[in-house]
């Protein structure tokens, strides 16, 4: 499974990024699946459906499924948050998985970073990340992509040895 990550400060793009690389590389014929971290209290489910009443009953899961789409809702119940590598392992098969956030593990990223940001970059701390995508010119040792080219930074993770 190829895993490219995108991080950044809030507010830089990263979402629009993300979302443009997953639409970009699916464009290509490949399967992409996506992981995106928050940092706060995360519920796709509403008091009073059906679903939420499993869980609140103390289902630890609950599979809600339609004919379009089906999402499995975990509750952690007091356990540790899992971590990336656990959530990897519970996709489905894939050519790429395209992760928003988890500054803080060691996969291949590509760091969002813009001018007006108040925040220092995280590359020169970060050896994990390989790319940085900007609306300036950063002084990062590696590729500096413009934030509107999204088929040169797909070309660049698809390129052999690159992540």
């Amino acid at each position: 499974m190829n895993v490219i990550g995108i991080v950044g400060w809030k507010n830089t793009g990263k979402t629009t990024l993300a979302a443009a690389l997953i639409r970009e590389l699916s464009s290509r014929g490949l399967t992409v699946n996506s992981i995106k971290h928050a940092h706060h209290g995360v519920d796709v489910d509403q008091p009073g459906t059906d679903s939420y009443k499993h869980r609140d009953a103390g289902a630890r899961e609950v599979i809600l499924a339609g004919g379009q789409r089906f999402a499995i809702m975990h509750e952690l119940r007091g356990a540790e948050e899992p971590t990336l590598d656990e959530l990897l392992g519970r996709l489905a098969p894939c050519d790429w998985v395209v992760v928003e956030g988890f500054k803080t593990h060691a996969h291949p990223k590509i760091e969002v970073h813009r001018r007006e940001c108040s925040s220092a970059p995280l590359y020169p701390e970060d050896a994990s990340i390989i790319a940085v995508v900007a609306d300036y010119a950063a002084d990062f040792p590696g590729p500096v992509f413009d934030v509107n080219n999204v088929t040169a930074i797909a070309d660049f993770i698809l390129s052999p040895g690159k992540s």
